[in-house]
Order: C-alpha cells, then sequence, then structure tokens
C-alpha cells in the first residue's frame, strides 16, 4: 500500500483525501498531521468517520510525522509548502501541494500570483519551481508520471474555467481576446476556518461577487490557455459565492471564430476530451447541474452556440473540494505511482 501523509488534516482539504483514500485500492491515510486538534482522533472532528479513521492527528514535530512516507499531500495554506515540501523530497516522498505555492514554474509568475492575493511576493523555495507540474492530468498528463516528485495542485475555479475553455483555445474556435468567465462558488470554497462573512445568517438567501479587483486563479487560467493559445491571453473573471455548500458552475463565453457552428464545436469538444475520463461533455438540451457532479471528480461541460450572437457558450460543473481539490490531487498520485488514473475515484454523484 501507498502510504501517504496529510498534513493540514483537520480542514477540508484535509478530511476531503483522507476519505478518498480510504475507499483507494493501493493506498492509505498513514499520518494526518495538524496544528490544531492534536491528539485528536479524526473521527472526534469528523464523526462520519468513526469505524474508517479514528487515526490521531499528530503534531508536525511529532516522531510519526518526522517519518518516511510515500506521498506527502499538503492540504494547507499558502507559505506551507514552500517551507516544509524540500524536507518531504529529501526523504523520497512524492508532494502534492494544494496551495499556489508550486503551480508556477518561474519566481515572475509567482510574484504576479501573490501580489493578487496581497501576499509576500518571494517565494520561500524558488529552485524548486523549476520541477513543479500543473497538476491538472487532462493538460499535462504525459509530465504526471513516474519520475514527477512535486505537484502544484490546480485552484478550483481554475479547473472549472481551463477544462471548459481549452478545447475551444487550443483548436482556434474563438477569440482568446473575447474570453469572459462568470463564476460561482459554494460556502465550502472559503475553508472551514470561521468568519463572519460566511455565518448561516450572513449567507442564506444572499448572493455576491467579490475580488473585482483581481482574483488568484485567473493567473492560471490566463497561463495555461496561454500555453494552448501559443500566446497571451487575458480573461475577465468575475467570482460569486451563492447560498451552496458546495459546487462550482461557470458561465464561459467567447466570440466564435468565423465559419464555426454548434455542431461543429460539440465535435471539437468531445474529440478534445475524448481520453479524458473525468470530462463528460453534453450538448445544450442535456438538463445537468451541480447536482450531478456532487462528491465526484468529474467535470460536466455543457457546450452552446448563440448562433445569434456568434459567441461561444459552455457551462462547466465541477464540486469544488473533489475535481476542485482533494479528488483531482488523488488523481495526480494515481499517475505518479503509475495507477489507473481512475482509481479511488469512479464513482457517481447520489441523487436526488
Amino acid at each position: 500500500m501507498i502510504r501517504a501523509k496529510v498534513v493540514g488534516a483537520g480542514g477540508y482539504g484535509g478530511v476531503g483525501i483522507t476519505e478518498l483514500l480510504l475507499g483507494h485500492p493501493e493506498a492509505e491515510p498513514t499520518c494526518l498531521v495538524d496544528v490544531n486538534d492534536v491528539g485528536r482522533r479524526m473521527s472526534d472532528l469528523y464523526p462520519h468517520l468513526a469505524g474508517f479513521c479514528d487515526t490521531e492527528i499528530s503534531a508536525p514535530d511529532s516522531s510519526v510525522a518526522q517519518e518516511s512516507y510515500d506521498v506527502v499531500f499538503f492540504a494547507t495554506p499558502d507559505g506551507v509548502g514552500m517551507k516544509h515540501a524540500r524536507g518531504e523530497l529529501e526523504k523520497g516522498a512524492r508532494v502534492i501541494d494544494y496551495s499556489g505555492d508550486f503551480r508556477f514554474n518561474t519566481v515572475e509568475a509567482y510574484r504576479d500570483y501573490a501580489t493578487r492575493l496581497g501576499r509576500e511576493a518571494e517565494h520561500g523555495a524558488p529552485d524548486l519551481l523549476g520541477d513543479t507540474v500543473y497538476g491538472l492530468a487532462e493538460l499535462h498528463r504525459d509530465r504526471l508520471g513516474e519520475s514527477t516528485r512535486l505537484v502544484g495542485n490546480p485552484g478550483c475555479f481554475a479547473v472549472s474555467c481551463i477544462l471548459g475553455l481549452a478545447p475551444a483555445v487550443a483548436g482556434g474556435l474563438v477569440d482568446p481576446e473575447s474570453i469572459i468567465c462568470d463564476c460561482k462558488t459554494g460556502v465550502s470554497g472559503a475553508g472551514k476556518k470561521a468568519a463572519a462573512a460566511f455565518h448561516y445568517p450572513a449567507r442564506y438567501d444572499n448572493m455576491n461577487a467579490y475580488r473585482l479587483a483581481g482574483h488568484q486563479h485567473v493567473c492560471e487560467i490566463e497561463h495555461e490557455l496561454g500555453r494552448l493559445a501559443g500566446g497571451e491571453v487575458r480573461v475577465t473573471f468575475t467570482a460569486q459565492v451563492v447560498p451552496a455548500c458546495r459546487g462550482i458552475m461557470s458561465c464561459l463565453y467567447a466570440t466564435l471564430a468565423s465559419g464555426m457552428d454548434a455542431d461543429g464545436v460539440l465535435a471539437a469538444y468531445r474529440d478534445f476530451h475524448a481520453e479524458n475520463p473525468f470530462v463528460r461533455v453534453f450538448d445544450r438540451n442535456a438538463t445537468v447541474g451541480s447536482i450531478h457532479v456532487r462528491g465526484t471528480n468529474y467535470c460536466n461541460l455543457v457546450v452552446d452556440v448563440d448562433a445569434r450572437t456568434r459567441r461561444l457558450r459552455v457551462v462547466s460543473y465541477i464540486d469544488n473540494l473533489v475535481k476542485g481539490q482533494a479528488g483531482n490531487a488523488l488523481q495526480n498520485m494515481n499517475l505518479l505511482f503509475g495507477l489507473p488514473e481512475t482509481a479511488g475515484l469512479d464513482r457517481p454523484s447520489q441523487y436526488p
């Protein structure tokens, strides 16, 4: 069995990867680490895991946390992975980091990202950036192999937007300067830490846009789409939080290139994603919503063309805590260890 260590195990990202590892045929959550709730059992924090994961939370400096593991998941905020990834790599582990610490290969790209967050713009381990791989398997599967040691797991909004726009940009189906990303997320995207803006009275029956001055995931979206386009891409991006627990719905728009029609665009999308087991492409008549990806690693894409305005319209659905976080991380782990990409992940949503 692959022995996994989860750092930040008490948060939503930590419990998410723990849940998935418990159902994995080749891996197990051997060590759970956090700075909070040390000594408490995981099932005390999350009673639904009683009998499934009664492992105690260990402190980062404990003897069990200092042991060597096959893979280490950093389900932690920005700044943690860059401080501790090197030590895990030196012990022989593969490292998958949830934060923005290793999503970029240059200090300049990282600085742009950090500046948008208003954080320290200098990277704590710049020499590792050249070795990291952006962990979106649908675009970088060939780089996510057994020789890869360090992976930067993508941001949730970035996953939904990139998967929804990649076929159009890569195929030259749209004007890359006309892209609009209108994205809505559930409250769990803010994480477990309590904040006044996310208390029930503040969120119930309330929707709002946020970070209009610049969302950090825009850096990833523009970088990956620019790579596919072979040049610079700039998108208009609006993030909104809605009164739901989990899920992202991204409505993506772009002006079509001349000569493209609805059938051609749909065929191009299905061809592009044919080898991506977790991307499902639907036509405009599909009755698809966020419930159909809840708790899964799937991305559902509804592809449409507005013939009147000559605009592409794609609605992308993911579960922000699975395909947007822990599920995508496990998908990366599978590839790093030469396992079937779908191991521990190939399951449907529950309905209703």
